[in-house]
C-alpha cells in the first residue's frame, strides 16, 4: 500500500494508528495522551485482517487517564503490549536513524527488542534483568547509607550475574542471526561490507564482586550488559562515528529489512512493514530495489509525498488529507 499527501496531512498518524493496533504502542511516544486528538477523552483504533488462514480483528481503546484496552478477536487483553505476540510489524521513521547515530543505549534496545521477536521465549530477558539490576543499585545504595549489610546484596548479584548472561548470550545469538542477512541486505542497497559487532565479556558473579567497593561508592552497577555497546559497521567503519548520513539511513533500512526475512522465514508469516518517508532520501536505483525487496511478501504500507516516488504499482493507493483517508 502507497499513502500519499502533502507534507501535515497525516500520513505519518495513519502509520502510528496501524503501529498502535498491531503492537499496542506507539514507535513515536510513550505518552498515550499524545495519541488522543486535541479537545478529545478517548480514541479507538479498529483493524480488521487475517493472519493466514485465520481472521483477525484488533481493537485498541485509550482514554485519558486511563491504561490503554485491547481485544484480539473479541478476547480482552490483560495489556495491550500483547499484541506483540500476536502480530509482528516493524517500522522505519526518519528517527529510527539514532539506532545508529544514536547512543549506545538505543542500539541496546534495538537488538533487544529483535531479540524478542526472533526468539519469543527470550523476550522477557531484558525486562528480568533490568528489574533485577534495580534491585542490585538500591541495595548497593542502602548500604553506602549504612542502612543494609552486605550480605542483603548477594542474592542480587547472583541473579544479575545469572540474567545478565543469558543476556548476552541472547544478544549474540539475535546478531548471529541477523548478521548474513544484514550484510546481503545492505550490499543489495550498495552498502558493502557490513557488519554487526558484539563481543562483551560474559557477566560473571566474581566480575560483580571484584566491583564490590566502587559500586557502593557510586550507587550503581558499574559492569555489565546495560552498559554494553553493538558495533554497526560498513567496511570496518563504525557507521555512528564514520557514516554519513545517507549510510546510515540504508543500514537502518537494511537491519528491517533482514529482520523482516528472517521472522518470516522463522515463522512462516512475513510481518507488516511501516516506511514512513523512506522514499524521499533514496535514488531511482535504491528505491527500485526496496520497491522489488518489499513487493516479495508480506504486506507493506510506505508513505510519501507523491506517488510518482514508488517505482511500482502498489497494490492499493490512499489519497491521505487532513482527517481523511480515501482508497483510490
Amino acid at each position: 500500500m502507497l499513502a500519499v499527501g502533502p507534507n501535515g496531512a497525516g500520513k505519518t498518524n495513519l502509520l502510528e494508528s496501524l503501529h498502535v493496533g498491531t503492537q499496542g504502542f506507539s514507535p513515536r511516544t510513550r505518552n498515550d495522551t499524545q495519541l488522543i486528538r486535541f479537545g478529545e477523552s478517548a480514541s479507538r483504533i479498529s483493524l480488521r485482517g487475517s493472519d493466514g488462514e485465520r481472521p483477525l480483528e484488533v481493537e485498541v481503546v485509550l482514554r485519558s487517564g486511563e491504561a490503554k484496552r485491547a481485544k484480539v478477536n473479541g478476547a480482552q487483553l490483560r495489556a495491550a503490549e500483547q499484541l506483540r505476540s500476536t502480530v509482528s510489524t516493524l517500522v522505519f521513521t526518519p528517527d529510527r536513524l539514532a539506532v545508529v547515530k544514536g547512543g549506545p543505549a538505543v542500539r541496546r534496545a534495538y537488538f533487544d527488542r529483535a531479540l524478542g521477536r526472533l526468539a519469543p521465549a527470550r523476550a522477557a530477558l531484558p525486562a528480568e534483568y533490568g528489574a533485577a539490576l534495580a534491585q542490585r543499585n538500591a541495595a548497593l545504595r542502602r548500604i553506602s547509607l549504612s542502612l543494609s549489610s552486605p550480605e542483603a546484596l548477594v542474592p542480587w548479584t547472583e541473579q544479575v550475574a545469572e540474567l545478565g548472561a543469558a543476556l548476552v548470550e541472547g544478544r549474540r545469538e539475535a546478531l548471529r542471526l541477523l548478521s548474513p542477512a544484514f550484510a546481503e541486505r545492505a550490499a543489495e542497497l550498495g552498502l558493502e561490507g557490513c557488519a554487526l559487532v558484539y563481543d562483551p565479556e560474559p557477566l560473571t558473579t566474581a566480575m560483580l564482586e571484584a566491583r564490590y567497593a566502587r559500586d557502593v561508592e557510586r550507587g550503581w552497577t558499574g559492569i555489565g550488559p546495560h552498559l554494553d555497546e553493538i558495533g554497526i559497521l560498513a567496511g570496518g567503519r563504525d557507521l555512528r562515528t564514520f557514516g554519513s548520513q545517507g549510510e546510515q539511513r540504508l543500514a537502518v533500512l537494511s537491519l528491517l529489512l533482514a529482520e523482516a526475512d528472517l521472522i518470516a522465514d522463522r515463522t512462516g508469516s512475513p510481518p507488516l512493514l511501516l516506511l514512513d518517508d523512506v522514499l524521499s532520501e533514496l535514488d531511482p536505483e535504491r528505491r527500485r530495489i526496496l520497491a522489488t525487496r518489499i513487493g516479495g511478501r508480506g504486506q507493506a504500507l510506505v508513505t510519501s509525498t507523491s506517488a510518482a516516488a514508488l517505482p511500482a504499482e502498489p497494490a492499493q493507493l490512499i489519497d491521505v488529507s487532513p482527517g481523511k483517508a480515501v482508497a483510490r
